[in-house]
Order: structure tokens, then sequence, then C-alpha cells
């Protein structure tokens, strides 16, 4: 039997590992109903805003209307997506937002509770949305 050269072992368990990345992903990405970026669509095209909008030093802005930058994320990002909306406001002279997902709300809502106690707390000019599966979200 001939044995196989090195760099076909290595491309072999190149993509094996790859196979797993893919696979480990896919289960991380399972613990949400759905990802990010399928609020931000509906969400932001309820309001006519832009999604995914690349600033000059290469962020991007999840979603941003006429009036604010805003940031997307899980409930348990809440603190993450504070800094995120501050910044974005910054770099586009536009209101501070926040779009809090909140899939399942009896556990989600200790997030909410904790960004809105920041934001009175330090008095931050942030708007804070929550949005829940196939809802478009309130104020």
């Amino acid at each position: 039997m001939k044995k196989l050269p090195l760099i076909v072992i290595g491309l072999l368990m190149f993509l094996f590992m790859g196979f797993f990345a893919v696979l480990i992903a896919g289960t991380a990405w399972g613990k949400h109903l759905f990802p990010e970026r399928h609020y931000q669509d509906i969400w932001c095209a309820n309001r006519g805003g832009q999604v995914e909008v690349r600033q000059v030093d290469g962020t991007r802005v999840d979603c941003l209307t006429d009036t604010h930058a805003i940031e997307f994320d899980f409930g348990s990002k809440w603190a993450e997506s504070a800094g995120q909306a501050l910044y974005y406001s910054a770099m586009t002279g536009k209101k501070a937002g926040i779009v809090l997902i909140m899939e399942d709300p009896e556990k989600d809502q200790k997030y909410l509770d904790r960004l809105k106690k920041l934001i009175e707390y330090h008095g931050l000019d942030i708007t804070v949305w929550v949005m829940r599966p196939n809802k478009g979200g309130d104020k």
C-alpha cells in the first residue's frame, strides 16, 4: 500500500477541522431563533433605514435611519450594545439607538432592566427599542 503524501494528509486534516468549525458555528447560532441580521433587515426596512452602513474606520452601523445610528444585539449582550451605539452615534452625528432582541421575554427582561438602569444612571442619550420574534419592535 502506498503512503499518502504529507500535503494530502494536511489538506484532509484542514478540511476535517473546517467541517467541525462549521458544525460548531451552526450549533452556536442554533441557540437563537433567528440570526441577528434577520432582525436588522425587518426592523430597519420597516423604518426606512439602511442596514450595515460602513463607516470610514471600517465599522458597520447595524441600521442607520434619518435620526439614529442603531446597534442590534441579543439581550445577553446588553452592555456591549451600549458602547457600540454610542460609538456609532459619534461616528455619524446621529442619535444613539439600540434594538435589544428579546427572544425569551422572561429570561431577557433582566438584560433590558440592566440596560435601562445604565442609561438612566449615566444620563445617556440612547433610545431603546425591543424586538421579539415576528414583531417589528416597539419603543
